[in-house]
């Protein structure tokens, strides 16, 4: 067994494999939407010198003059209840975000999409790539004083690779051969195949071996500890004091408290009752004026209208294309975003700028002719009616959904708006498939691989009912491919084909806005969907 290489010159590898490179991506407004491939549905390391994710050199949020203040209670705001507590059963996005704080893999992102070590200490991979040998952090432990083993990991990635059922939970493990765990501190995992996004998935929870009861009373190794859950009202963490990074968290207690209406959420902010607003619209951050801190920046997600593709007249290629041709996108970016926002054309965020596929946001430039040609080749000279489903808890999908109906109405198709409750869009939408359209936000990861694997036509997440094996036989591929140029362009093949076929309407990565209490720094901004409290603290 060979080992990869040193933990510096692995993350040097790795970043320019697999970074998310934040810089190259544009504008964007307020995220709404909540999804993990799984979405919102449907949310690595080396060596013992590497530096954790909590030790990242990356800027913080800078505080007034005075120093830091120890412990301390937040609130922070969150559109959506949580799906499960539970984070391998977890779908939503937004039940990621907060269990982000909780939970840990063997290893864990940091703000610039670099994989960091977390429970592992180092790991060595075999020549073949299909072994891989982890050594655990020496005095981990979990939330119940119980220190972490071998067996611990064993158990909850036996449990996501479905080694005794058949049945993955978790398709990213769906690799995986076996899970061996020779010693207390060594854990080994053996693919069936070479798979280049695989470190990618040891970022999935760990928990306690043989535990079963996470969706009450969840256990993990994070910088907090799970307190409290209130359906519809919030989610309490607290410090875990024996947390293995020492000084982290700082904050004592985090509220994540459940408000669905944007404007009752600004009300909360302005009072005083909450400290931090995430994904908050554009014209509510620049309402608040310079009494919070402001962030905007651009973040690893797609906002797209999906057809349910196996329900007519969405079959129909042309049909598909036209509500294409049909979308303005620049309008929606302008009206919506307020200008914040970087246009798509296939489920690629450019903050993937190594994966990402130049040019397909053109492919459709709005032409009401032709889309109205297409409809009549189509049988629907006089357009059609249809409804178009939008989760109410996210304002800009809302808002979205309202501006696309309007350019429709052009070529005659009349949209009904249909505003949804999240756990029915969950449930109905996206599990149930049961929708003519929708618009939704589909979160990014650290690779091609684990964003655009919900198109392949077995995907349990494949709620737009796409299915093509010409993108089936490439992004399977790509996954294995160990020639890193060629891989690349597999990846970009496949975003094509996505465009081509015109299997969504492929919006905008909107950015990210937060305002925060201006007592508060070190907020740290993460090109995935997630809320890491561990870093910020008051000041004096």
């Amino acid at each position: 067994m060979k080992p990869i290489v040193n933990t510096k010159m692995f993350f040097t590898a790795l970043t320019i494999a697999l970074v998310v490179l934040v810089l190259s991506a544009c504008g964007g407004n307020t995220a709404t939407s909540g999804n993990n491939e799984k979405p919102s549905t449907d949310t690595a390391a080396s060596n013992t010198n590497a530096k954790s994710g909590n030790e990242s050199t990356a800027e913080l949020v800078k505080s007034e003059p005075g120093g830091k203040k120890e412990g301390g209670s937040v609130v922070v705001n969150i559109p959506q209840d949580l799906d499960y507590l539970d984070p391998q059963l977890a779908v939503a996005a937004g039940t990621s975000e907060v269990l982000f704080n909780v939970f840990e893999g063997l290893l864990k992102p940091n703000e610039k999409g670099e994989l960091y070590p977390a429970v592992a200490e180092s790991y060595d991979v075999s020549p073949d790539g299909l072994t891989y040998t982890f050594k655990l952090r020496g005095g981990v432990k979990f939330h119940n004083g119980q220190t972490v083993t071998s067996a611990d990991v064993k158990f909850s990635y036996d449990r996501l690779a479905g080694t005794g059922t058949g049945k993955p939970l978790n398709p990213a493990f769906g690799s995986v051969q076996s899970i061996e765990a020779p010693d207390a501190s060594t854990v080994i995992i053996k693919l069936k195949e070479n798979n280049s996004s695989f470190l990618t998935a040891l970022t999935a929870a760990i928990i306690p071996s043989g535990y079963e009861d996470s969706n009450k009373n969840p256990i993990g190794t994070g910088p907090f500890k799970f307190k409290e859950y209130l359906p519809g009202q919030r989610l309490v963490v607290e410090k875990f004091a024996d947390y293995y990074v020492k000084g982290v968290p700082s904050l004592d207690q985090v509220e994540f408290r459940i408000i669905t209406d944007p404007e009752a959420s600004l009300l909360a902010l302005k009072s005083g009752e909450a400290d931090i607003y995430p994904r908050i619209g554009t014209e509510k951050l620049e309402e608040l004026g310079d009494k919070f801190t402001a962030l905007s920046a651009p973040q690893n997600l797609v906002q797209l209208m999906t057809f349910n593709i196996d329900r007519k007249p969405f079959n129909d290629i042309r049909v598909r294309q036209a509500i294409n041709y049909a979308v303005d996108k620049d309008e929606i970016i302008q009206g919506v975003a307020l200008g914040k926002g970087t246009k798509l054309g296939s489920n690629l965020s450019p903050v993937l700028a190594k994966y990402y596929q130049e040019g397909l946001e053109n492919t459709y430039a709005p032409d009401i002719e032709k889309a109205k040609s297409l409809l009549l080749e189509a049988g629907f000279k006089d357009g059609f009616e249809t409804t178009l489903s939008v989760p109410s808890n996210y304002q800009f999908h809302v808002d979205t959904a309202q501006v696309i109906a309007q350019q429709l109405e052009k070529i005659g198709i009349k949209v009904k708006i249909e505003p949804v409750e999240w756990a029915v869009w969950l449930d109905r939408i996206y599990k149930g498939r049961d929708y003519d359209l929708t618009i939704i936000g589909l979160d990014g990861k650290l690779n091609p691989y684990d964003i655009l694997n919900k198109y392949l036509s077995d995907a349990p997440n494949n709620f737009f009912n796409y299915k093509n094996t010409t993108f089936d036989q490439t992004l399977k591929a790509a996954v294995t491919e160990v020639d890193d140029a060629k891989r690349v362009d597999l990846y970009k093949k496949a975003q094509t084909i996505l465009t081509q076929d015109a299997a969504a309407v492929y919006i905008m990565d909107p950015n990210l806005n937060v305002a925060l209490n201006k007592k508060l720094a070190g907020y740290k901004q993460y090109p995935l969907y997630v809320q890491d409290l561990s870093t910020v603290y008051f000041t004096e």
